[in-house]
């Protein structure tokens, strides 16, 4: 798998990312754990070096099913990108972020021990956390690089001037942040502002949460966050939806390609800056997704697919109200970089 550089001062990854959420329950229905552990094995055997977790991603269950997968596995083989800063009570329910510097250092303790390593590569606020200054956060963060428990600092779903002010404190990786056809909200401010301060993008959400794959889960399932939450699940918007999937189907036909790994190749079209965090929970999704890497397109497929699937288009908001909320990246999008 070809390799890039996460940044101006972050690791050597390849350009294709796994996230590894929908592997612990609570999020999309029951998980597989099976499956879920031959899935990353799977993605490491082809390439795929960077790995992403939270901490709060089946409170504690993803970092462990990782540290099992990666048995065996020479730690230097993989970057592991944490998330931490999530509260939960013991029923689910969210209790907002907290990025105060002593409880970075306790997050980060907690995680060390679950994955089995001695350092994290990289290590990000989940949300931005309103009460606390984003300088302790990314503060505390540094003095743990310099302890040695970290390695590189990232950042999640903050807008412009959090980053700028971040990148002031310690040089950041990477910024985490959904990117998709479906959604395109980082290209007005936030992406100029991280290539002109040299902070690569890991995007998630590229085939916003399954959509673009033309594949969707039953709407019994009501364990599944996309059948309960998601307002580009709920009726009316998913059948608009997937009709713009059609769309982007026909295209794919010409090149015996899925829908899927259309939406793909265009994410990684938009530079190599950009590398996409995918979360197959299972092998087949996995092959599905390592297909698109090998997908030549030229400009016209290009824009095309880019027509095809529009923000415009798309019905729906990405998150429902209560986290768009939570989204410093959303607060900021529509104001211009200073």
């Amino acid at each position: 798998m070809e390799t890039v550089k996460l940044g101006r001062t972050g690791p050597t990854v390849g350009v294709l990312g796994l996230g590894c959420m929908g592997m612990s329950p609570g999020v999309y229905g029951p998980s597989d754990e099976a499956e879920g552990l031959a899935t990353i094995r799977a993605a490491v055997d082809a390439g795929v070096t960077l790995i992403d977790t939270g901490d709060f991603y089946g409170m504690g269950h993803n970092e462990m099913l990782i540290r099992r997968a990666l048995e065996g596995t020479p730690r230097s083989q993989v970057v592991i990108s944490v998330k931490f800063g999530a509260l939960r009570d013991p029923a689910g329910i969210f209790g907002g972020n907290d990025g105060r510097p002593q409880a970075v250092k306790n997050f980060l303790a907690y995680t060390l021990r679950r994955l089995g390593t001695d350092y994290i590569d990289i290590y990000r606020p989940a949300r931005l956390d309103p009460a606390v200054p984003i300088e302790d956060t990314i503060g505390a963060i540094a003095d743990m690089i310099r302890a040695g428990y970290v390695r590189h600092v990232g950042l999640s779903e903050v807008g412009a001037e959090t980053i700028r002010r971040a990148q002031a404190v310690h040089p950041i990786a990477d910024l985490q942040i959904e990117y998709s056809l479906m959604s395109r909200g980082i290209e007005t401010t936030i992406l100029p502002t991280t290539r002109q301060l040299g902070i690569a993008i890991t995007a998630y959400g590229v085939l916003s949460r399954g959509i673009l794959s033309g594949r969707v889960p039953p709407a019994t399932n009501k364990g599944d966050i996309r059948i309960v939450r998601m307002p580009r699940y709920q009726q009316g918007n998913l059948e608009q939806n997937l009709k713009l999937v059609e769309a982007l189907r026909q295209i794919a036909r010409e090149k015996n390609a899925t829908p899927a790994q259309l939406a793909l190749a265009w994410v990684r079209s938009r530079g190599s800056d950009i590398i996409p965090v995918v979360g197959a929970r299972r092998r087949e999704q996995l092959s599905e997704c390592l297909g698109a890497l090998a997908l030549k397109l030229d400009a016209a497929d290009l824009a095309r697919i880019d027509a095809a699937v529009t923000p415009d288009l798309t019905a729906g908001t990405r998150y429902d109200a209560p986290q768009m909320a939570h989204l410093d990246s959303e607060a900021g999008a529509h104001h211009p970089p200073t």
